[in-house]
Order: structure tokens, then sequence, then C-alpha cells
């Protein structure tokens, strides 16, 4: 039987893989698009099918890259200090992060129900914006999800010390 832990992470893998596909995606319509327009045939609606791309690359990854635990940390300080602190600010950080992302994922829920109500579509493709928004607020709620159980973690690991 699978831990939670074990599920999040196959859900923070799952989402990467979109996140990788998409970036694929985009790099293949940005290069067909610039050759297209040297034959004054370029792809309509390219700028939009990147910037929704762009939206899905960034918040599928961001579960994945907390999880390797391959974003940006400044430890110059936070290194020096004794072991017991440094886990107390992890813990700390980890609480912190988890309220800022679980309200960004809700209010891009709240967003996305606002924008399929209301039957927004894009400017040149006439394509529904809201199914965009409903996949960002998923990234952003695995993110959070993956920060509770970090939280949970440093949180005991504090404890015990």
């Amino acid at each position: 039987m699978l831990s939670p832990t074990k599920y999040i992470a196959r859900a923070g893998s799952g989402f990467n893989t979109i996140a990788c596909v998409a970036l694929l995606s985009m790099m293949l319509l940005s290069t067909a698009d610039v050759i297209l327009r040297l034959f004054n045939r370029p792809i309509p609606g390219t700028y939009e099918l990147v910037g929704f791309l762009g939206t899905v690359i960034v918040s599928f990854a961001l579960a994945y890259t907390s999880m390797e635990k391959g974003h940006i940390a400044v430890e110059i300080l936070v290194s020096r200090l004794p072991q017991r602190i440094q886990l107390a600010i992890e813990t700390f950080t980890n609480f912190l992060s988890f309220i800022l992302f679980g309200l960004i994922a809700c209010q891009a829920f709240i967003y996305a129900l606002d924008i399929r109500k209301s039957g927004e579509v894009s400017l040149t493709l006439q394509m529904p914006v809201h199914p965009f928004l409903f996949g960002m607020a998923a990234g952003f709620a695995l993110l959070s999800i993956l920060l509770v159980a970090d939280f949970i973690t440093s949180f005991r690991r504090t404890v015990s010390r």
C-alpha cells in the first residue's frame, strides 16, 4: 500500500511530465511559427497558445521542483545557526508557504469559476480560458499539499530534537 507521501510524489511526477510535454509543444509551435512566417504563413493564435502553455509549464512543474528541492534557497545566514533553529525556520517557512500557495490555489479556482461562468474566451482562437486556470489551481493545490507534508515532517524533526 502506498503512503500519502508516495501519492503526492506520483502526482508531482505526473504533473511534471505534463509540464514537460507543454514545454516541448511550446518549443515546436514557436519553431513552426517562425519557419512558416518566412513563407508568409504564420500560425494563427501562436501567441495565445504559448501563453496558455506557459501557465501549464509553471504551475505544473512547481510541486516536482519543490519535491526535488530545486528551488533557490539562500542559506548563508541560516546554515550558521544551530541545527534546532534551522529546523524551526524550515518548519515555519513550510507553514507560511503552505498558507500562501493554498490561498493562491483557492483564488485561482474561484477566478476560474468566474471566468467559466462569464464564458470568456481568447481573442484569436476563441478558446475557453477557464481550463487553464483550473489547471493552474490544481498545480498550486498540489504544491500546497506537498508543503503540508513537508511542514509535518519538519515539525516532527524539530520537536523530536
